[in-house]
């Protein structure tokens, strides 16, 4: 079984795949030593340790970058592309194929804009959609609509709907819904999609288990682990400062050096770095 088979077999209704998703080599690295088979990134959590805004189409360069370190982990890599970076479909179709040649095993891509601006036309979208497949056809396209982020003039679910049957017939693999978070229209959506459905993980919402009695073909964090690692970095700083205890169990230095063990740098410099 090849790296593309063996991620999509991942994806199965009631028994779904539980996405970590990493911001660069030493959080990846962590989570494939945790034992997890597969790994996405975080768009938000890329953008913003590069000091670049997420959704802007800005990271490109450092998403090529970060995909090439990671696919040297033994994991499957699904990377995020956000809109596709880039102004035309043979712009996206050139970065899917670039990401297939170094091993990533899918991609998401998203209809949301640039600013909350709305949702992209799904026409559109579809052409992007069967650009990466056309060029880059191993890839499982992970197609996210969000509809119930960025809202619609009618009611989301129909529009998640309309636009996930697009997606599919244009050449996705699965259909990714953030903001879902209630177990009704995850079910009505999960059963009535004949594809795999992605959702993030709710806050407060069901739970791993939940959603897989739900249907749900993938679970994932999104930005959230990024997030929670900024706030312990801040509250353990706090916690030294006020002279609190500081948390116990934490990574020593040999485990985080650990991380790099075997590591070979990528055959090019990362963006913005003297060489």
């Amino acid at each position: 079984m090849n790296r593309f088979e063996a991620f999509r077999a991942l994806h199965r209704p009631g028994r779904p795949l539980f996405l970590p998703n990493a911001w660069d080599r030493a959080s990846a690295a962590a989570l494939a030593a945790r034992g997890f088979p597969a790994i996405g990134t975080t768009s938000l959590g890329v953008a913003a340790a590069a000091g670049l805004p997420d959704a802007a189409g800005a990271t490109r360069e450092t998403t090529l970058w970060l995909a090439r370190d990671l696919v040297r982990l033994p994991v499957l890599v699904s990377v995020d592309i956000e809109g596709g970076f880039g102004p035309t479909p043979e712009d996206v179709a050139e970065l899917a194929a670039d990401l297939e040649r170094l091993g990533v095993a899918g991609v998401n891509i998203e209809d949301g804009l640039h600013g909350g601006a709305g949702l992209n036309d799904p026409a559109l979208q579809c052409e992007l959609i069967t650009a990466i497949k056309r060029t880059a056809p191993g890839l499982f396209v992970n197609a996210r609509t969000d509809t119930h982020w960025l809202g619609t003039p009618e009611d989301p679910r129909d529009e998640t709907r309309r636009r996930a049957a697009a997606y599919l017939a244009a050449g996705a693999d699965g259909i990714f819904v953030p903001g879902l978070a209630h177990e009704g229209p995850i079910a009505a959506l999960a059963d009535g999609l004949g594809a795999p459905l992605n959702v993030l993980l709710p806050q407060g919402g069901p739970g791993l288990s939940r959603l897989a009695a739900l249907g749900v073909s993938r679970v994932s964090t999104g930005s959230l682990l990024f997030r929670a690692a900024l706030h312990a970095a801040v509250d353990t700083a706090g916690r030294a400062l006020e002279g609190a205890p500081l948390p116990v169990g934490l990574p020593s230095y040999a485990d985080a050096q650990d991380l790099a063990a075997a590591y070979v740098p990528p055959e090019t410099r990362r963006p913005g770095r003297p060489g």
